[in-house]
């Protein structure tokens, strides 16, 4: 069971964000734990069958509103096995106050949860876009003093100057785009990534030999 829109996980995130299969584990051991205290302990007024609301809001919170309904389902589930097992009969108004709170909760803290997953995503998109677009425009503001120093410097005659200038500013344009590709991740491309592809020629394409004599 995944999340229907997950986020990056980090370190600030809740124990059941970062550890979802240990946190669908724990939902399970409390649907059992609840099932059995259901069938074992207490009377059919008692108000057990709320405790399922321990996992339902477990799984919500975890994986969305698509689990949470699934995980209300379950609890539903549950509850009619317990009412079969034990020949409970119940009013309309007995099955609705234990149904439809564990229904309810899957599905709105499933969607709040969803909601905040997505709010998290254009967030961290956000900052990304805004920490591209200062290193944009540092790189241009390098680039442009830098050139336009070295062509000063050319213009007053200083040549040598000026190529150093120049070859400061490339050597500072390479460093920050060089920073750039690595927190993109791709260190390891080697390639220029708008080279259009030569696939290879055969060798009938080739030019013949010149001819001898």
């Amino acid at each position: 069971m995944a999340r229907s829109r997950a986020a990056p996980v980090t370190r600030d995130d809740p124990w059941f964000r970062e550890h979802p299969n240990l946190a669908l584990t724990v939902a399970g051991v409390l649907y059992a734990a609840v099932l059995s205290l259901r069938l074992l302990v207490g009377d059919p007024v008692d108000a057990y069958s709320m405790l399922y609301a321990l996992p339902v809001a477990l799984v919500a919170m975890t994986f969305g509103i698509r689990a949470g309904t699934v995980a209300g389902m379950v609890a539903v589930g549950l509850t009619v096995v317990w009412a079969i097992v034990e020949d409970v009969s119940l009013t309309p108004t007995g099955w609705a106050s234990r149904v439809m709170p564990l229904l309810v909760l899957g599905v709105l803290l499933g969607h709040a949860t969803d909601r905040a997953h997505r709010a998290e995503l254009e967030h961290r998109r956000l900052e990304a876009a805004a920490l591209l677009h200062r290193q944009a425009i540092e790189i241009n503001d390098s680039l442009i003093q830098g050139m336009a120093a070295a062509m000063w410097s050319i213009d007053a005659g200083q040549v040598e100057t000026g190529k150093k200038i120049l070859e400061q500013t490339i050597a500072q344009a390479h460093d920050l785009v060089s920073g750039l590709i690595r927190r993109a991740g791709m260190e390891t491309r080697t390639e220029p990534l708008n080279a259009p592809s030569q696939p290879n020629r055969p060798d009938s394409d080739a030019a013949p030999p010149p001819r001898l004599g």
